[in-house]
Parts: structure tokens; sequence; C-alpha cells
């Protein structure tokens, strides 16, 4: 045999070991065949059928018929294909598959912000052209509230006190009024009570 079909036969066993690790490695329910077994069975088939040999220098060797290499060289060419069309089916899907996880993350991020969204219009309130939240709307409105009762309170209390204030005014405008109607009549009394003095004097100057 030679070393170029004795270092292939070496790389197609261990290239089967990678790519067909998944295949049955056993046939026990079935004969060992070049032509319907798989990979594996076709390897068994070929060391099965090779020979012994011992060189001078006492090395064993194993003898594999060329043409059962040879056909199990196309045959793992063959699978080795397969293998590849499959790798590359299996890469066009997973791209699909990828595509696909990243469309329904960004329709799935596209629903949580809409849901978002919602939440937030459910959970605020339009109070003229602001956005408020319920819980600030409810403070507010109890903060107006409070003011105006508030508000009514003071102007009660400014009401209450300015009649007051107006009252007093009345009672201190009615009191000078008086006063000056008393000082009033008395400076007239005194007036005529001069003037009959003066008329007296004159009528005891006339007298004489």
């Amino acid at each position: 045999m030679k070393p170029t079909y004795k270092l292939f036969l070496i790389l197609t066993i261990l290239l089967s070991n990678s790519f067909l690790f998944a295949q049955d490695k056993t046939q026990d329910t079935e004969e060992l065949s070049l032509e319907t077994s798989n990979v594996s069975g076709q390897f068994e088939f070929v060391i099965k059928e090779s020979n012994g040999w011992k060189d001078g220098s006492g090395k064993y060797y194993e003898v594999v018929k060329r043409r059962h290499l040879e056909t199990l060289k196309a045959h793992t060419l063959d699978t080795l294909k397969l293998l590849k069309s499959e790798i590359k089916k299996s890469k066009i899907e997973i791209e699909r598959q990828n595509r696909e996880i990243k469309a329904l993350k960004t329709n799935l991020t596209s629903t949580k912000n809409d849901l978002s969204e919602t939440t937030e219009e459910k959970d605020n309130i339009n109070f003229l052209g602001i956005q408020m939240s319920k819980a600030g709307y409810s403070t507010m409105f109890f903060v107006i509230i409070a003011l105006l009762i508030a508000l009514c309170l003071f102007f009660a209390f400014q009401f209450k006190r300015s009649n007051a204030v107006t009252k007093e005014a009345k009672d201190k405008l009615l009191e000078v009024e008086t006063e000056y109607e008393d000082h009033r009549r008395n400076a007239v009394e005194r007036e005529q009570k001069v003037r009959r003095q003066l008329q007296d004097e004159i009528n005891k100057n006339k007298g004489k």
C-alpha cells in the first residue's frame, strides 16, 4: 500500500470521527457493506476486509484493497459534501431565525414602549395642556380648594372688620356732628347774649 493512501485513510478516519459523531456506529442488525452501510460501517467493512502484513523489521501493517479505499474515499467525499450542504443550510436557517429573533425583539421593544405610553397616559391627566399625574392633580386640586376657602375666610373677616370700622366711623361722625351742633348753638347763644349786652349799652348811652 502506498504512503499516500495510508495518509488518506488516516485523514478520512479522523474526519469521519469529527463530522459523523452523531451517526450510529454500530450495525448489529445489518450486514456491513460499502454500498448500504453508513460511513462508520464502511470504515468497519474496509478494516475487516484488510489483511495483516509484517515487514522484515517486524512492523505490522494493514493492507487495504485499493478499490475498497477508492469507494470509501468517494463515499466519504460525498458524505462531506452532503454535510457541507447541510451546514450551509443550517447557517442560512440560523441567520433567518436570528433575523426573526431580531424582528421579534424590535416588536417586543415597540410593544413595551406602547404599553409604557398607555400606562403613562392612563396614570396622567391633561390639565391646561400640561400632563400631570393623578396624584399630582389631586394634590393640586385640594391645594386650590384650600386656598379658595382661605381666601373666602379672609374676605369674610375683612368684610366684617370693614363693617365694624364703618360703624365706628359713623358713630364718631355722629358724635362730632352732635358736638358741632352743640358748639354752634352755644356760639349763637353767646353771640345773641353779646349783642343784647351791646344793645343795652347803646340804649344806656342814648338815655344820658
